[in-house]
């Protein structure tokens, strides 16, 4: 439901007593963020307003507001700040938690302000000289076209994510490279990332039963870390499937390092290509990427790959909202930088289609506080490692991945984002039976 503003309280000291381009925006923007600033905000006039006490954000060019003018809200801030034209003084994350947490403490959802505001905002901008045409997007911005989800498209925007470098994500993963939640269980200081991630992947090849010489499909495997690790520990004949290049030059690499070509077989294949049936298939936050017209699709290809009595595993992110809400693929930001055509929804509705697709689901584990503390450990790789990771893609994209990290882990610890095993089995010939799930299971 949207409000009209009809009038702020006043909320503080009016900015209107600061001088400058930095005081005139506050003024201008009273209407918008119910009161004075949320921020201490500077501009590159060097003047300021906002209480002193609250995150510093500085407005180092006319042209970040111009492209948050043209793109209102998450996008637009993005934009700029990716392009350094605005910068976030100290530690990111908490600037964003205060700011989320004073729109809710102010109501700011879904408030509609009136003409008059919006023509005084307009005005304030222009008489900062920040008016003009749209800006290009930055280079780092995805650009990715065609049909929907055709086959091209999904293949051009996996490679936009995940062909940006292996060196690059060498630098923030775990040594086994996997790109997906770990599960924690220890509080030990000493226990670790990659201790969290191969818990992960024994957990995993628990749950579907793997054991020496099951055949098993790993639909779309990333860098290959439950691939190889079904292999060298549980003896499983496996086979991985991926639509991005470096990912299967990086395994096939390490097979050939482990001496593992006679179990792990990796094919560039879509999800929609794949042949053959198996003992059991696991698919770890692949799901999110193929698109809500196609989980139906998705969920025909697990079933049918997998034999009957064969379990499934699914890893996949949920969004709160009927249909993922507003914002499935994430919000503005992700959608446009990181992840192109991502669909979330609740996990309610994926174990819905799952089971329309023919599978019985058995178990649903939610791991959502496990994505919290994983991407926390990616966060401090990141920042030690932030040097190498400039030299290798430069400025712009290490902005994109602060602020991707830093507001994907804030989305996880507000339960607006979760995280979810979903095991299911395909049933026998005969319903009901035909399954070795154990009635009591201690994972």
């Amino acid at each position: 439901m949207t409000t009209e503003l009809h009038a702020v309280p006043d909320l503080g000291q009016r900015s209107s007593q600061h001088q400058g381009v930095a005081g005139r925006l506050a003024d201008a923007l009273r209407p918008f963020v119910g009161g004075e600033l949320p921020v201490r905000l500077t501009a590159w006039d060097d003047s300021s307003a906002g209480p002193s006490h609250a995150p510093h954000v500085e407005l180092r060019s006319p042209d970040a507001l111009r492209r948050i003018l043209w793109s209102p809200g998450e996008l637009g801030a993005a934009q700029a700040y990716v392009t350094g034209e605005l910068e976030v003084h100290g530690d990111l994350g908490a600037a964003l938690t205060h700011v989320w947490s004073v729109a809710h403490q102010r109501g700011l959802s879904g408030i509609r302000p009136r003409p008059r505001p919006v023509l005084s905002a307009l005005r304030a901008v222009g008489g900062v000289g920040a008016l003009g045409r749209p800006l290009a997007p930055p280079p780092s911005q995805a650009n990715v076209k065609g049909r929907l989800h055709s086959k091209l498209r999904d293949r051009r925007a996996i490679s936009h994510h995940y062909d940006l470098s292996n060196d690059f994500y060498a630098l923030i993963l775990d040594e086994s490279m996997a790109y997906s939640s770990a599960y924690w269980t220890s509080d030990d200081p000493a226990y670790s990332l990659a201790d969290a991630q191969r818990d992960k992947l024994s957990l995993v090849c628990r749950k579907i039963g793997l054991e020496p010489g099951s055949r098993f499909l790993d639909v779309g495997c990333g860098w290959g870390s439950l691939s190889l690790h079904a292999a060298e520990h549980f003896g499983a004949q496996v086979t991985g499937v991926t639509i991005a290049a470096e990912q299967k030059r990086f395994i096939d690499a390490r097979i050939a390092e482990r001496g593992l070509g006679d179990l792990v077989e990796i094919r560039l294949c879509d999800y929609r290509d794949v042949t053959g049936e198996y003992d059991a298939v696991a698919s770890i936050e692949m799901g999110e990427h193929v698109g809500a017209a196609n989980y139906p699709t998705y969920a025909a290809v697990l079933r049918r790959s997998v034999r009957p009595g064969g379990r499934v595993l699914v890893q996949q992110m949920s969004r709160q909202g009927r249909g993922g809400g507003k914002h499935p693929g994430g919000g503005p930001f992700i959608e446009s930088f990181i992840a192109p055509d991502m669909h979330m929804r609740p996990v309610g509705e994926t174990v819905a289609l799952l089971e329309e697709g023919g599978l019985e689901v058995r178990d649903v584990h939610a791991l959502r506080e496990h994505y919290v503390r994983t991407v926390d450990a990616w966060i401090e790789r990141f920042e030690s490692n932030q040097d190498q990771l400039r030299d290798l893609l430069g400025e712009e994209v290490l902005r994109v991945w602060r602020l991707y990290l830093v507001g994907g882990g804030m989305a996880f610890r507000d339960g607006r984002m979760g995280v979810d095993q979903i095991l299911a089995v395909r049933p026998g010939a005969t319903p009901g039976t035909g399954h070795d799930l154990p009635a009591v299971r201690a994972w």
